[in-house]
């Protein structure tokens, strides 16, 4: 199968994801939010928890199994990863707006991921790094598919993996205060968040984050295009 119909259907498969995910949503909030999601969250059962827990986590095996599965080498699998993952959590949010009209604008919280802690933040900044990851996974194709490999130094793989950290930790940021801890129950992660009410995003700490993360990447972009003949200079 060509590289073009392998992307095709994995963002088919994304897109598919992305409902089913919607559903499971659409079914929690029916349960525990008949009036409307809103923090703060409503206390789960543990084994609730533990159950939308693993639920996460096979989640992102199957995003993995999808990659290792299409891909033919490392940089086509991290490029297939990045996609299938951003192309599932932005339609994700499509289906859950046209099942719930939900969420109101872009800067409503939403409680994002539980592993290892609980990330918060207003839809979006994950929209916004979901762009990020398309645009790297379509500049890693574009290399692979003219045969000028991906490459990225220490430093620049320094700068990918610290921005992308600082990302999550301003996600986990007012959950790790809460709670003094990381690595915390899933009833204390619950029990913290059924009294916790966001009312601040550290915009700066993102924006910080995002631009690490850009300044990683743009190294071998450069130089991709400097060998093409395509920069200015």
């Amino acid at each position: 199968m060509s590289l073009r119909n392998r992307i095709i259907w994995l963002v088919v498969f994304s897109i598919a994801m992305g409902f089913l995910e919607a559903a499971v949503v659409v079914y929690l909030r029916e349960l525990y939010y008949p009036d409307g999601f809103a923090f703060p969250l409503v206390v789960l059962d543990p084994h609730v928890g533990l159950v939308e827990i693993g639920r996460e986590a096979a989640t992102i095996v199957m995003l993995v199994s999808l990659a290792m599965l299409v891909g033919q080498n490392f940089r086509q699998r991290l490029a297939f990863f990045l996609i299938s993952f951003a192309v599932w959590d932005l339609f994700y949010y499509v289906f859950l707006k046209l099942t719930l009209d939900w969420p109101s604008s872009l800067l409503t919280w939403d409680i994002l991921f539980l592993i290892p802690a609980p990330w918060v933040g207003p839809v979006l900044s994950p929209i916004v790094i979901c762009f990020t990851m398309i645009g790297l996974a379509v500049m890693i194709l574009r290399m692979e598919r003219d045969r000028n490999l991906f490459r990225l130094n220490r430093t620049q793989w320094l700068l990918l993996l610290s921005g992308s950290l600082v990302v999550v930790v301003t996600w986990m940021w007012d959950y790790l205060v809460l709670s003094g801890s990381l690595w915390a129950s899933p009833k204390k992660a619950l029990g913290v968040l059924a009294h916790y009410t966001p009312t601040h995003f550290h915009w700066w700490a993102f924006a910080l984050g995002e631009a690490l993360i850009l300044f990683g990447i743009m190294a071998p972009y450069f130089r991709f295009k400097a060998s093409r003949g395509m920069l200015p200079w």
